[in-house]
């Protein structure tokens, strides 16, 4: 049977060489007490049977999995789809592995995830996390889980109050001004907003910046625009649907992320209300499934790939210097005009 080659685990090789298991570990990661008569009984053994550890097995053994958890709130959303897409690539690259974890948002699932990833001893952490924690006891819960992992995290997207942790986020105010402020300069006066959870610092945020554009050209702002929403689409949806039907609808509106969007949409299309013919809008997020569509909606883009490409980037850099100065990247946006933004001229009979 030359030529065939049994493959052995520890255990075998302990077994062979009359040690403990432990003591066989000792020897492949060369930490710890081994005599020498010892060593060389086990490496006898080892070289013997051509034994190579699996990167798994000598990870675990030194207690590194060379694995990235990463936690966030809303699996089904493609806004965190492409986010993923841009950590795994980064992942890839660095011949690591991925767990991932979904929180649904509720605190409880995040907690029971963050247990998990403690037990899988992962490398580092990546999290989007449920809330911004803004009181002391809730940021104080949020510190203690994060610091029992004894990883180094990255935050992503959404900001936590005093966090001392890095971060990846999206210029929330800016965008949200700069969506207004195309909607102003076509000549708007009744603008309204679809707001994202005001729960949450993005939310106000973006909120903000739709409230500090308005002001800044001195354009008054009326109570019945002003949809408070929380980043789903079927609130938006259903607001969407109650002004319609109270008939209180802006001229423009501004929605604050793609599910916003699609309720938004959705709610027009029903009442046969054309954007960018009876009503202007432009929404913050991409969404790919529009522009495939040849949809011409108008939208305040951010890089998602690229929020978790930098997001994979940062934690490697904290690898290699645990204890540099906390670091937060503000991704840029990009604004791109498909004509949802002006109402065309009615067409003359």
């Amino acid at each position: 049977m030359e030529g065939i080659k049994i493959t052995l685990t520890i255990n075998d090789i302990a077994e062979k060489a009359g040690v403990s298991r432990s003591t066989v570990s000792r020897v492949l990661n060369n930490n710890g007490y081994v005599s020498d008569e010892t060593r060389k009984r086990v490496e006898h053994v080892i070289k013997k049977h051509e034994y190579l550890p699996s990167a798994t097995a000598r990870s675990l053994s030194k207690k590194d999995t060379n694995t990235i958890g990463v936690v966030i709130p809303e699996a089904d959303n493609s806004f965190f789809g492409e986010i993923l897409k841009g950590i795994s690539e980064v992942v890839d690259q660095n011949d690591m592995t991925l767990i991932f974890c979904d929180t649904d948002n509720n605190m409880e699932k995040q907690e029971k995830a963050l247990k998990m990833l403690r037990g899988q001893r992962v490398k580092g952490l990546i999290l989007t996390p449920v809330n911004d924690y803004s009181d002391d006891e809730s940021a104080n819960t949020l510190r203690k889980q994060l610091d029992s992992l004894m990883v180094p995290v990255v935050l992503l997207d959404r900001q936590v109050e005093h966090s001392h942790w890095d971060g990846v986020y999206f210029e929330n105010f800016k965008g949200a001004y700069a969506g207004t402020e195309v909607l102003i300069k076509e000549g708007y006066k009744n603008i309204g907003i679809i707001t994202g959870d005001l729960n949450l610092k993005i939310g106000r945020d973006r909120y903000r910046g739709f409230l500090q554009a308005m002001e800044d050209y001195e354009i008054p702002i009326l109570k019945e625009y002003v949809l408070e929403g929380n980043f789903s689409e079927e609130r938006a949806y259903e607001l969407m649907k109650k002004c319609i039907e109270n008939n209180t609808i802006a001229e423009a509106m501004l929605t604050c992320n793609n599910r916003t969007t699609l309720g938004f949409i959705r709610a027009l299309r029903e009442y046969e209300i054309t954007i960018g013919g009876d009503i202007a809008a432009i929404g913050i997020d991409r969404i790919k499934l529009l522009d495939d569509l040849g949809y011409n909606f108008s939208y305040v883009e951010r890089d998602t790939i690229e929020m978790g490409r930098t997001a994979m980037y940062k934690l490697l850099d904290r690898f290699k210097d645990p204890n540099k100065k906390r670091e937060v990247v503000n991704i840029p946006f990009e604004l791109t005009l498909k004509g949802s933004e002006k109402i065309a001229p009615k067409e003359s009979k």
